[in-house]
């Protein structure tokens, strides 16, 4: 389904929007289109900042121009495949992303892991239970990126050893 997704934006956004195909990834609510921009060419000598900033405002320039096509192909998009669309800009190293879902999620938690919560609230890190619950998911989305790269990858090869069996 990826590859159908990947295949029908590449064939679907206008060609002078990114450098490149898009890359699409999906899970069973939403589809994200992550786009590269080209990057900005500023005079040598630009610090970081200035440099950063000019990638973030091609990003937001970009998601101004393209509003309404881009809302045009997303409800195409929610009809055939099921889902919503969400979008983003890659411009160096700058990346944005626009327009996500934000998807509650049930859990079951005991006093203690309620309580790393509460403390989180009490701290002002969080403004709530579920921020701080999903502070904690992108903490460890963070420092364990490698550790989920291997996970997701090993995921990949049992759906292709599934697919192979005596049941499809």
């Amino acid at each position: 389904m990826a590859e159908d997704l990947g295949s029908w934006f590449a064939g679907r956004l206008p060609k002078t929007w990114f450098v490149g195909p898009p890359e699409v990834s999906a899970d069973g609510d939403e589809v994200l289109v992550l786009g590269m921009l080209p990057d900005v060419e500023l005079a040598k000598g630009t610090s970081a900042d200035g440099r950063s900033a000019a990638r973030s405002a091609r990003i937001d320039r970009f998601r101004e121009e393209t509003r309404e096509e881009r809302v045009k192909i997303a409800r195409e998009a929610e009809r055939h495949f099921k889902r919503k669309v969400a979008w983003g800009a890659r411009c160096g190293d700058e990346t944005k992303i626009f327009t996500t879902l934000s998807v509650p999620v049930m859990t079951r938690l005991r006093m203690s892991e309620r309580s790393i919560l509460d403390t989180l609230v009490a701290g002002g890190v969080a403004r709530s239970r579920s921020d701080a619950l999903a502070w904690c998911v992108r903490l460890v989305g963070m420092h364990q990126a490698d550790w989920i790269r291997g996970l997701r990858d090993a995921l990949v090869k049992v759906d292709e050893v599934r697919s192979k069996g005596p049941l499809n």
